[in-house]
């Protein structure tokens, strides 16, 4: 790997999609030192969808079995964007083959799994491999912005938080059944974008200590089965039959972060008809108050009480070059030009490089697979609220399990 790296992507849906782009594109970020990037291979079961993604983001060759990707020698660094039930054998198998493995969030299904999968990337350290999980969202410029805000005083101690993820992929009642509606309470809406929530709220009020009034509702409880194979989105013809929905479409659950003493109300949902992709953060701190909403990703919002009363409310700020990750990244390196969810693929990638390489003047490092359990252990935490009735659970307990 001395000369080039070669990487491949195992999964070709919209997530896939957006981690072959990255890979693409993540040597043009800042004064690159990286050596070439070879783009080798798409993985996918469903050859016709591998075959295109490889063609249409310029991949040299498609395979239809991980394990191809896996015994390649020309494949340095995969991606891992499958089922949350396939992390494991596929994480496993991939370390045990010497490559360096960027996993998408959550690390997996189960605790069991996802504490196996971190003793895994531990071992495959000790023989120089990376192995890190995919928290996208620590890449926006406007939360690490918000970050910065908190901690060089200018906003002060957090007091509380406030957290949504509102999408509405699930809100039609005709939307096919697929893996995201199998599986445990908390697998279903809590897993796939709570997940998210969880770290983004973390990443500004510290660690969650424990949660409590945890709940799931389950908003369409039977989905039609496809005929075929089916892409988020896009309608396929139906067999007729229908399928029960396992999991939730709504999870909302309190948390502690930090010494506990600030708190918080986090909220989730795939049934949120309007909000495609509706994450937005609050935090409420001793000096003033700021906001980052994902559909708004160029900017965020600041109150400062030493505005006064007069001048209170949140004021827009552009983010720009003064913000952290953007300068020298963009291709046009000016404020007011706009930032997205597809840039923060592309410096997550470059983040993944960066550590492969051991490149001076690296971007902070990517979530390690550590990280990815206690993400999970705050998840089962709440999981184990809810079908309690609410009840208090500490992180530690999930840890004990």
């Amino acid at each position: 790997m001395s000369d080039s790296i070669g990487v491949a992507v195992i999964g070709a849906g919209m997530a896939g999609k957006a981690h072959m782009a990255a890979w693409r594109n993540a040597p043009s970020l800042f004064g690159s030192t990286l050596p070439p990037v070879r783009l080798v291979s798409i993985g996918d079961v469903y050859e016709p969808l591998a075959a295109e993604a490889a063609q249409r983001f310029g991949y040299a060759r498609h395979d239809t079995d991980w394990r191809a990707i896996a015994a390649a020698d020309d494949i340095d660094v995969v991606s891992v964007v499958v089922a949350n039930t396939l992390h494991r054998e596929i994480v496993e198998g991939l370390l045990a083959a010497g490559k360096h493995v960027l996993c998408e969030k959550p690390l997996s299904d189960s605790l069991e799994d996802a504490r196996a999968m971190a003793a895994a990337a531990a071992l495959a350290a000790d023989r120089g491999q990376t192995a890190r999980v995919g928290f996208t969202y620590r890449r926006a410029p406007g939360l690490a912005a918000i970050k910065q805000l908190v901690e060089d005083g200018t906003l002060g101690r957090v007091l509380h938080v406030s957290g949504r993820y509102w999408t509405d992929y699930g809100s039609s009642p005709d939307v096919p059944f697929s893996w995201r509606f199998a599986g445990a309470p908390g697998t279903g809406a809590l897993a796939d974008v709570g997940s998210h929530l969880a770290y983004v709220a973390e990443f500004l009020a510290g660690e969650v200590q424990s949660v409590n009034g945890g709940m799931f509702t389950t908003a369409v409880t039977k989905r039609p089965i496809a005929a075929g194979f089916a892409l988020r989105g896009q309608a396929v013809p139906l067999t007729g039959e229908f399928a029960d929905v396992e999991n939730d479409d709504y999870a909302t659950f309190n948390a502690r972060f930090g010494d506990g003493s600030v708190v918080g109300s986090l909220e989730v949902s795939r049934v949120a008809t309007a909000h495609p992709n509706g994450l937005v953060i609050e935090v409420f701190c001793e000096n003033g108050a700021a906001r980052w909403d994902q559909e708004r990703a160029s900017e965020i919002g600041l109150a400062l009480q030493s505005d006064g009363a007069r001048l209170g409310g949140y004021r827009q700020v552009v983010l720009g070059p003064d913000h952290p990750y953007v300068a020298g990244g963009m291709a046009m390196d000016a404020p007011g030009v706009g930032w997205g969810q597809n840039q923060m693929f592309e410096y997550q990638a470059r983040a993944f490089l960066d550590e492969v390489t051991g490149a001076a003047d690296a971007l902070p490092a990517n979530a390690t697979f550590d990280d990815g359990v206690h993400n999970m252990e705050v998840l089962d935490a709440v999981a184990r609220s809810a079908a309690a009735g609410g009840s208090t659970e500490t992180i530690t307990e999930a840890v004990n399990a």
